[in-house]
């Protein structure tokens, strides 16, 4: 996704070469410049949809399992970058191992990604 604004640019210059109607050149460019955003509107649709099955499920196996990593990853986080640095003023407090944390958040926020992307594109597989 971070690719496609670095092409918008060279390849609406290169419109002036091949386009020569002023109102279809523009056209084209305009269309160019938003399909990025467009893009990121409709992977935003389908994590939508995915959240709202997922929180919908009567399992909590399957509705409870993000609020949970994420309860935890954000306390932890809250801990070591604010409470631990306070209560270490007057207190000996054992230290977060933040690489810990942040392997674990960001693993689950990219797994989370390619379960969409699968869905998004139809090759999930449902048990």
């Amino acid at each position: 996704m971070t690719i496609l604004p670095s092409l918008i640019g060279p390849v609406t210059g290169l419109l002036d070469k091949f386009i020569e109607d002023k109102d279809k050149k523009n056209a084209i460019a305009f269309e160019l410049s938003t399909m990025a955003e467009k893009h990121a509107q409709e992977l935003a649709k389908g994590q939508l949809a995915v959240n709202q099955t997922e929180a919908a499920h009567k399992s909590l196996f399957v509705a409870g399992w993000r609020p949970a990593i994420g309860w935890i990853c954000g306390f932890a986080l809250l801990y070591s970058t604010i409470i631990s640095p306070i209560l270490g003023i007057w207190f000996t407090v054992p230290p977060v191992d933040s690489s810990l944390l942040t392997s674990v958040l960001m693993g689950m926020l990219g797994l989370g990604a390619m379960r969409t992307a699968e869905k998004v594109k139809g090759v999930q597989r449902e048990r």
